[in-house]
């Protein structure tokens, strides 16, 4: 017996059906072992459990026993004049304790564009004291280094070297 065959018995033994509906399930029973089984069995289980309830008799109507545990309910929620007053320090940290956080975030923030501004444009200005040196200068982004040629000015054979330039490697 399928699960809408029961469904439909529970309906018959309740009183649920229609007339026609009724009279089918009558032929139908008629007919099959099983659904007079089920049949009994629904019928001795209602029986065992309508005779064993216990009644409980309200002194007042359901709609005014309803209202009055609708009002306790709404009595025991804490309106807003109800609300705890907070301390001096508890309105003061409330305030303190996400600026504190803004505020960290923020000098975080400065330190690292900071620190990225001078460590990139600390090199960008250099002065030569001297006239009579000079220098090239070359920027290799990928590897980041800086590489500076210097040279001697000056025409004066005495001073010139026939070395090669030195070369200063700066990072």
């Amino acid at each position: 017996m399928n699960y809408d065959a029961q469904l439909k018995l529970q309906a018959f033994l309740d009183g649920e059906l229609s007339e026609r509906e009724a009279a089918e399930v009558k032929n139908w029973l008629a007919a099959d072992r099983d659904g007079q089984l089920l049949l009994a069995e629904l019928k001795n289980t209602s029986a065992a459990l309508t005779g064993h309830e216990e009644e409980v008799k309200l002194p007042e109507s359901r709609d005014f026993f309803w209202s009055k545990i609708e009002r306790e309910i709404e009595r025991a929620q804490p309106t807003p004049a109800q609300r705890p007053r907070l301390s001096f320090m508890a309105r003061l940290r409330r305030q303190l304790v996400p600026l504190s956080g803004v505020a960290i975030v923020t000098l975080v923030f400065s330190v690292v564009t900071l620190h990225s501004l001078t460590s990139a444009g600390s090199l960008a200005e250099m002065e030569m004291l001297s006239d009579d040196m000079g220098a090239y200068t070359y920027r290799d982004q990928a590897n980041k280094m800086t590489f500076v040629w210097f040279y001697d000015r000056t025409d004066n054979s005495e001073f010139t070297q026939t070395e090669e330039p030195a070369t200063v490697l700066i990072q």
